[in-house]
């Protein structure tokens, strides 16, 4: 029964770290914040703004979630000192399984919560457009953004989020060249933010017959995704719109017609494309969205007390500058050049196990002891 005791001590030590997490979370304020969004919510006339009203109904869930999140943690936390207790007191192990594992799952709940604590960017509640560009290397970095797209997908499934695809653009023997992809649920952005930059990767290439070491480099892109009510100038005269016939992973409805869209920002440069949806109209309308996200981003760089918020610790996407390294051979192996974490199990990253890179970033970010400036 000695575990038991055990247990209970560890219970007891984290109590006082749960009464901190609740005040790092301010429910008794998002407590009251919920009882003044539900009466407006109720007021007449309160549907007659849509986009006010939806953006109100965001906050109310996201802050329904938190308490709902909190409670639950603090009921895991007295469950389990009932079952120690219980377990002491009648002298029954049965029940050792469930403790282990339902503190397990109170630590991990305490951890998230912890980090959606530094989640205090302004757009780290945001929906992420994440993007995808194979480097130089033909296709052996073709593959490795694929690999890539795999890798964060597989995170986003893991972790209750969505993702849709916006554009996809095929290698030329095997992998892709490109992809865009829309990463939706509540913190989706705060949490990828620091996945921008360049990542390097290190193995022996597949499609080299003499099997020698290949060094290949792709890039992240990570941007919020913007409200309609953020004010941004998109002149029709700055846009150029190409359409052209939809290719790869989109299902072969789509290639049919010439439906794909691709805009240019001429003043910047920008070009955002669209294939995945069934029309041209729609493929627009998703093309002015990740182009006004793009142009806020560019927008906020004017800012420097907001750039934080839009791309954490700033990296040049060139070569040379990678945020990470993922070594297959010689030896197995994953680190972060800026935060320092690092772990040998990279068939678990690779599948999307990223968490250990995403907590340390946003630990450095908030506490400022990175490894490089």
């Amino acid at each position: 029964m000695i575990e038991f005791e055990d247990y209970k001590v560890k219970l007891n030590e984290l109590r006082p770290k749960l009464a901190d997490l609740k005040a790092s979370l301010n429910i008794d304020h998002a407590l009251e914040d919920l009882e003044r969004l539900h009466s407006m919510q109720e007021s007449e006339g309160f549907w007659d703004d849509t986009a006010k009203s939806q953006k109100i109904v965001r906050q109310t869930r996201g802050l329904e979630n938190t308490v709902s999140e909190y409670r639950h943690m603090e009921s895991l936390w007295e469950d389990l000192m009932t079952i120690c207790e219980m377990a002491l007191e009648e002298d029954d192990d049965s029940m050792l399984d469930e403790l282990k594992a339902g503190y397990e799952k109170l630590e991990t709940s305490m951890e998230t919560a912890r980090l959606e604590t530094l989640l205090t960017g302004e757009y780290d509640q945001s929906n992420a457009l994440v993007s995808f560009h194979a480097g130089a290397g033909g296709t052996e970095a073709q593959d490795w953004c694929q690999m890539l797209y795999r890798m964060y997908t597989h995170w986003a499934e893991s972790h209750g989020f969505t993702y849709k695809l916006l554009d996809y653009q095929d290698g030329d023997e095997a992998g892709i060249k490109s992809a865009d992809i829309m990463i939706e649920g509540p913190n989706a952005f705060g949490f990828l933010k620091g996945e921008a930059g360049v990542h390097r990767l290190v193995r022996v290439s597949p499609f080299d017959a003499n099997a020698r070491r290949h060094t290949s480099f792709s890039a992240v892109e990570v941007i919020p995704e913007i409200d309609d009510d953020m004010e941004v100038e998109i002149r029709p005269e700055d846009i150029e719109m190409q359409v052209y016939r939809s290719s790869g992973a989109g299902g072969q409805h789509i290639n049919k017609t010439s439906s794909a869209v691709r805009l240019i920002h001429k003043p910047t440069g920008i070009v955002v494309s669209c294939q995945t949806q069934r029309d041209q109209f729609q493929n627009k309308a998703t093309c002015m969205r990740m182009l006004r996200s793009k142009l806020v981003e560019i927008k906020e760089r004017e800012h420097l007390e907001k750039i934080s918020d839009i791309k954490g610790v700033q990296q040049k996407i060139e070569w040379g500058s990678q945020i990470r390294n993922y070594v297959f051979m010689p030896y197995t192996l994953v680190k972060d050049t800026r935060t320092g974490f690092e772990t040998s199990n990279i068939n678990s990253v690779m599948d999307g196990n990223l968490d250990g890179f995403i907590n340390a970033y946003l630990t450095c970010a908030a506490t400022g002891n990175w490894v490089t400036k």
